[in-house]
């Protein structure tokens, strides 16, 4: 006799039966299975995350071998520091333009090439080659196109009649700059997603809807764009986490300057850990970045039950 959670009555007394041989084997091969990735996880993710916590309440410079306990300085530090807040904005700046232009480029592309144009397959390939393409490479042929001298945009303002601004140098170009260069590298990636989810949505549904006469602004609205949704949730949420960690790009094309116009969060946090070595601070900035980011991606999350159809 026994109760609906598997015990056994005997002797008065309810008893679990023991596992036989074959559901131990299976219990150890699944933790054969699964402790190396739980192993590197802790080594690799949640370590990191719990010593940078620790770090934050310490003044350090990384090469000392003595820690001094500071408490909250470095977070007080932190929210008075004006570069801090300048760097957030620039950051979330950043994230929401390359995002949506991005994402709307994307898009577009791929609608085109659901089409089956004559070369479509050559098109993709030129479209998704940055996405291959090293940072290194993308950031030093982008700071020739930029160069106002001798760069290739100055002959393009030029047949228009206009001077070249200096892209890089200046306080108010070097930002948008990067937005323009962080997009056109990950065009290519977000284009061929689309194009995966245009592939399932099934032909029947635009052949009814032409039937009783949509019109193609009808059709992408209340067919395309709905059932198109949960790609568009999940490229919005990868690619705004992308663009708050953006920094090789950056770095290599401005270094966050001119006078940190162009500087972003992961950069501002790199700089101070290995350029002037506040290594506490600057674990404080990789804290508040984790935050960020949960909370972004929560929020997202929340909101995506009123437009996501599944």
């Amino acid at each position: 006799m026994g109760n609906r959670e598997g015990n056994v009555f005997r002797n008065g007394k309810f008893r679990r039966p023991r596992m036989s041989r074959r559901a131990k084997k299976d219990v150890w091969a699944f933790i054969g299975f699964t402790a190396p990735n739980f192993i590197l996880l802790g080594l690799f993710i949640f370590w990191p995350i719990i010593y940078s916590l620790y770090l934050s309440f310490f003044k350090w410079n990384m090469i000392s071998p003595k820690k001094t306990f500071i408490g909250m300085n470095n977070y007080t530090a932190l929210f008075q520091d004006p570069v801090f807040w300048q760097v957030t904005r620039n950051t979330l700046i950043l994230a929401i333009f390359t995002v949506v232009c991005k994402l709307g480029i994307a898009l577009g592309l791929a609608m085109q090439l659901n089409k089956k144009p004559k070369g479509q397959s050559v098109y993709r390939a030129i479209i998704f080659s940055p996405t291959f393409t090293t940072s290194v490479a993308v950031a030093m042929v982008w700071t020739w196109i930029f160069e106002p001298t001798y760069g290739l945009f100055r002959f393009f303002f030029k047949a228009f009649g206009m001077v070249s601004p200096d892209w890089i140098h200046n306080v108010n170009w070097s930002l948008p700059a990067v937005i323009i260069v962080l997009i056109w590298s990950g065009i290519g990636y977000d284009m061929v997603i689309f194009l995966a989810g245009l592939k399932n949505i099934p032909q029947e549904i635009y052949d009814a809807a032409l039937v009783d006469g949509v019109t193609p602004l009808q059709n992408f609205l209340y067919i395309t764009f709905p059932l198109l949704s949960p790609t568009t949730f999940f490229l919005t949420v990868t690619s705004f986490i992308g663009a708050l960690k953006a920094f090789d790009i950056i770095a290599i094309m401005t270094d966050g300057g001119p006078m940190n116009s162009s500087n972003v969060y992961v950069l501002y946090l790199y700089q101070n850990a290995f350029q002037w070595f506040k290594t506490g601070f600057a674990s404080a900035l990789a804290l508040i970045l984790f935050i960020l980011i949960m909370v972004i991606t929560l929020a997202q999350n929340r909101l995506s039950k009123r437009w996501v159809h599944y």
